[in-house]
């Protein structure tokens, strides 16, 4: 087959668009290309975490001294008043004590007013009236730690929750610190979470946010952050965050795995461009874009926010600007395309000189 056999239906196969004529017909504008129109809009940053629940109050009911379980005085898993009475550990020995200790206070005051009288006849001496004051005083005391040891051997709720899983039994006996049962308050539950340092003039005290669990899926709970660590972490550099949880109901439970949302202040001009249109060269992120001249062209740039199919650009292109969005691989820089607007706007919309 001659040359000219294959060269003549390449030339046939061209639009008349790429032809140049001596009338003055454009010059070829290149490839088509799928592009977009760079236009500010609002953006509202979303920032997403996660953690885990904690009670508002939690705590392990330990006794302060050892004894003998004689009551228990509330169920498993029920709701408890704060102040109310959890446990009786008998308190024999302890009335024992305080009764002795009565005693030896009636006698001390004895003592004292006999001293007191024989001073006031001048037939005793002051430091004898002293000494037994002294010792009027050191029983008065022993009468009150008695009587404090007896109120420790009734173990009271702290506050008001709900009581877990008792570890003892009537008749037990329980040394100091021993474990006895937990008590949790989950009106209210706390969930920690991180996020990364650059939020930091986003969040604020006071900011709603939305938790959702596994074991309710397809629910969002609202909250609200109350607290944030006083300074961030030099190795990961995130900070360290409290929200609040109402539950009031008792449908969440202490331990539960949160995913934690919650939005920064909204952003009026931010430009977004199709997660498509980024390119990755060498670890850094770039666009290409068409110049008013129509030529292809690449400029990096720096990715802020992201949201289902798109990725704000924070800098490196400016609103206007005219972005490809597909067909990279057949481009390249200062090659001539033909835009295709596929956002929905016009090629007149887009700066552009005639090819020379």
């Amino acid at each position: 087959m001659k040359t000219r056999d294959l060269i003549l239906p390449l030339l046939l196969a061209l639009p008349s668009s790429a032809w140049a004529s001596e009338e003055g017909q454009q010059q070829p504008r290149g490839l088509p290309a799928e592009v977009v129109l760079l236009k500010p809009q609002p953006l509202t940053p979303v920032i997403q975490a996660v953690g885990n629940l904690q009670a508002n109050e939690s705590v392990i009911i330990r006794p302060e001294q050892s004894g003998q379980i004689r009551k228990i005085l509330f169920l498993e898993g029920q709701a408890v008043k704060a102040g109310e009475l959890m446990f009786q550990l008998d308190t024999a020995l302890y009335d024992a004590a305080l009764t002795q200790s009565k005693a030896r206070v009636s006698l001390s005051q004895q003592e004292y007013s006999r001293a007191q009288s024989l001073l006031q006849r001048k037939v005793g001496s002051q430091n004898d009236r002293d000494a037994a004051m002294a010792q009027l005083r050191v029983d008065e005391a022993e009468v009150t730690l008695a009587r404090t040891r007896i109120e420790k051997m009734n173990i009271r709720a702290p506050f008001a929750g709900i009581t877990g899983l008792r570890q003892v039994s009537p008749g037990d006996y329980v040394s100091t610190g021993q474990d006895l049962v937990e008590l949790i308050d989950n009106s209210s539950l706390k969930v920690d979470f991180r996020i990364p340092e650059i939020y930091l003039a986003t969040v604020a005290p006071g900011q709603p946010v939305t938790v959702e669990v596994d074991a309710f899926p397809g629910q969002r709970f609202a909250g609200e952050i109350y607290a944030l660590a006083p300074s961030s972490d030099a190795r990961a550099h995130n900070l360290e965050l409290r929200a609040r949880i109402p539950n009031t109901d008792g449908t969440l439970r202490p331990g539960l795995f949160a995913r934690v949302e919650l939005q920064g202040e909204t952003q009026a001009q931010a430009l977004l461009v199709p997660e498509q249109a980024i390119l990755l060269q060498e670890g850094a992120f770039s666009l290409m874009r068409v110049n008013s001249q129509g030529m292809v062209e690449i400029v990096p740039v720096t990715l802020g926010q992201r949201r289902p199919g798109k990725v704000q650009i924070l800098s490196g292109a400016s609103a206007g600007d005219t972005i490809v969005t597909a067909g990279h691989l057949k481009l390249f820089p200062g090659m001539p395309v033909t835009p295709v607007f596929v956002d929905g706007s016009s090629d007149a919309a887009r700066p552009q000189e005639p090819v020379q």
